[in-house]
């Protein structure tokens, strides 16, 4: 039951009939994505992204009929230090107009294990889409204790080349490849 909750929270590219799928939403104060990327060989840097919005439509009984969408402003980046911040804005990277957004809509679901699947989307960042292989994993499913009703988390990650995206500015001093963690929870929509 794990691996079709995970299928289908997460999955893929067909039209969804309303009386086959349930919906849930992304908890925007439990969700976050946490990037890494290795600097000049000194350091690993760390940045975030949170409080961002996404959707989900389940079906469990053909967990490929299922879908998600996340939506997220580039400027809602969380870097620590306002100067890097201000850095990642600027031409050398995403030169980010106020209303860029970052955007994964997913294509398609490889149920790897019980508890885990390999999840295929459409990224789109700093203009540019290009398909993202998501490893996720189902952390629990079950009715929440202070909302009661159904709730699910879930983790993943997956490696970006920065390059892709034409944000490779000063590689391979700093590194192309960013590592994304994952986790987000998902409440089912009233």
């Amino acid at each position: 039951m794990k691996s079709f909750f995970l299928a289908a929270a997460l999955a893929a590219a067909t039209p969804l009939a309303a009386s086959e799928s349930a919906s849930y939403v992304l908890d925007p104060s439990h969700s976050q994505i946490v990037f890494t990327y290795n600097h000049l060989g000194y350091s690993t840097s760390y940045g975030m992204f949170s409080g961002f919005e996404g959707q989900i439509s389940w079906d469990k009984q053909t967990p490929a009929n299922s879908s998600v969408t996340v939506e997220f402003p580039v400027r809602s980046m969380l870097t620590g230090w306002e100067a890097r911040f201000d850095h990642f804005m600027s031409g050398d990277f995403f030169d980010a107009a106020d209303d860029e957004k970052v955007t994964f809509s997913s294509t398609a679901i490889e149920v790897t294990g019980e508890n885990t699947a390999n999840i295929t989307g459409d990224l789109t960042l700093n203009g540019v889409t290009k398909p993202v292989t998501l490893a996720a994993k189902l952390n629990q499913e079950m009715d929440h204790p202070m909302e009661g009703k159904p709730w699910a988390g879930f983790d993943a990650t997956a490696t970006l080349v920065r390059s892709d995206f034409g944000l490779g500015a000063f590689a391979p001093y700093v590194s192309d490849e960013v590592q994304l963690m994952i986790s987000v929870e998902a409440m089912q929509a009233n």
